[in-house]
């Protein structure tokens, strides 16, 4: 079940992981909404991930309450809390990034017979899981920002391809990680899988903070 639930929560961000986009695009908000003469479509950008469009769309489920009417003050309030969404994502990505550190310094000690180090190597794992798959929910639900994406080389993309990586290789290490008790032979595999999701990840928060 565990397994089911990784691949579909992979299959869904891969999906919708290009139409993402940064909040630094929204600086010109209020201007952009109130040189808006179809109101519902210059509120919202074009493109929108799935996830988005299902919640924040012009129909989507939030939409059904007052308070996320799909007004020019109240997109204004959305964006503010996208912001605050993508803060927490950023602050969590670098809680998730020392995880990861903590638990290749403990599995090396482990793959190297200090058994003893099993639960707690088991423990960074949970929370590192736990960790991640919060960061990447906060963008995934996050309302959807004001522009939409500019064409051509951006860091955002770069940062998108990296999270593609090590989405996949988080799922391959927890996969691989239920199957080692078992099969001893599969602990290179793990290894390879854990580091690539690691240097992924890595370089993935760099490339958007450098």
């Amino acid at each position: 079940m565990k397994h089911l639930f990784l691949v579909f929560f992979f299959c869904l961000f891969g999906a919708n992981l290009f139409a993402q986009t940064d909040s630094t695009q929204n600086n010109n908000l209020l201007q952009e909404l109130n040189a808006s003469t179809t109101e519902q479509e210059k509120l919202l950008p074009n493109k929108m991930m799935i996830t988005q469009r299902l919640l924040w769309g012009e129909k989507g489920f939030m939409r059904k309450f007052n308070r996320f009417e799909l007004t020019p003050e109240k997109r204004q309030q959305e964006l503010k809390l996208r912001r605050t969404a993508l803060a927490a994502h950023q602050v969590l990505g670098f809680a998730t990034l020392g995880g990861m550190v903590a638990q290749g310094i403990v599995g090396s000690r482990l793959y190297n017979g200090n058994n003893n180090l099993k639960d707690t190597h088991e423990a960074l794992g949970a929370a590192v899981n736990f960790t991640y798959f919060t960061t990447a929910s906060l963008s995934l639900f996050a309302p959807p920002k004001a522009l939409d994406e500019r064409k051509g080389y951006s860091s955002i993309k770069v940062h998108k391809w990296l999270a593609l990586v090590h989405m996949s290789a988080m799922i391959a290490t927890n996969v691989l990680a239920e199957r080692i008790e078992d099969r001893p032979d599969l602990k290179p595999y793990h290894r390879a899988a854990a580091y690539t999701a690691f240097g992924a990840f890595a370089a993935s928060m760099l490339v958007i903070k450098f």
